[in-house]
């Protein structure tokens, strides 16, 4: 245990700066653009992220993209069990040691699954994962929760870091500047809230953004209509920003006077706008299509 780490639990030390950096080096890694890798090198913040995740003693926490194990550590002993999916694999083979190296007592809460989070389906997990905890790179933060949410229905929670401004999408509501697909996709399985900022120095290397938590539950399924369905009509409404619906969904619907006509269907303005609805307008607009 060096200088820099300290303790997170029973049995579990968490990585320093310098610690952070000895890995790296061992592994010979230098931290890439194209993964979106930037490694926490901060107990505090780790400690921070656990805290705010609000986990319960029997959650199974998946956690994606663990890089050196930072937040890994930090987790085992907050949970049940923690499945980490990670998609390089010198870092996939190194996390385990990680773990019993400095957590001896909690190393076995852990499975770590090498593989693409966007593309991992749900016969790949040991056991059911019921909260999400992870610094996702930024370049695909949205669609790896929006796949997760889609492929695990058994997902409670989740508390995210993600760039800042992705932040402010995922939970921004009906007339902000920053609403539109994510707020409205992430909205059809769960309530998002922003739980707070994260400090650029935390990270090595230091990225030129900066970061934010995001805070998810999941909601019962707002409809039995289908999501492809759904999501197909929110891409088509913001497609064309500048557009009303009326004529923004005209290809969706197979015309301009269908799309009218299921709008009113659903009680929605015509004249509206995209951004101007919630993710249940968008529901009764799906639902409306489905019976017509």
């Amino acid at each position: 245990m060096t200088e820099a780490s300290s303790s997170a639990g029973p049995g579990s030390a968490l990585l320093g700066p310098a610690d952070v950096r000895r890995l790296a080096a061992e592994l010979d890694i230098r931290p890439t653009k194209k993964l979106g890798q930037n490694f926490v090198h901060d107990p505090n913040t780790v400690r921070k992220i656990v805290a705010s995740a609000d986990l319960r003693p029997d959650d199974v926490v998946l956690e994606v993209g663990p890089g050196l194990g930072s937040l890994t550590l930090a987790l085992l002993p907050s949970c049940r069990a923690t499945v980490a999916v990670e998609i390089d694999p010198v870092l996939a083979q190194r996390l385990p040691q990680t773990a019993a190296e400095r957590a001896p007592e909690l190393a076995s809460r852990l499975t770590v699954i090498e593989a693409d989070a966007m593309r991992v389906t749900a016969d790949r997990f040991p056991v059911e994962p019921t909260a999400l905890v992870a610094n996702l790179p930024y370049n695909v933060a949205v669609p790896v929760v929006l796949h997760l949410l889609a492929e695990l229905p058994t997902l409670r929670t989740g508390l995210v870091m993600v760039q800042a401004e992705v932040a402010d999408r995922m939970a921004a509501g009906p007339g902000s500047k920053v609403y539109g697909v994510p707020s409205v996709k992430l909205a059809w399985y769960a309530d998002a809230r922003r739980a707070g900022p994260v400090s650029r120095q935390v990270f090595w290397p230091v990225p030129n953004v900066d970061s934010a938590l995001v805070a998810f539950e999941r909601h019962a399924p707002l409809s039995t209509v289908d999501q492809k369905t759904v999501f197909s009509l929110v891409d088509a409404a913001f497609a064309q920003r500048r557009k009303v619906l009326r004529g923004a969904l005209a290809g969706w619907a197979g015309s301009a006077a269908r799309a009218e006509q299921l709008l009113i269907s659903a009680g929605v303005d015509p004249g509206a706008r995209g951004e101007q609805l919630d993710v249940g307008d968008f529901v009764r607009i799906a639902e409306a299509a489905s019976s017509n």
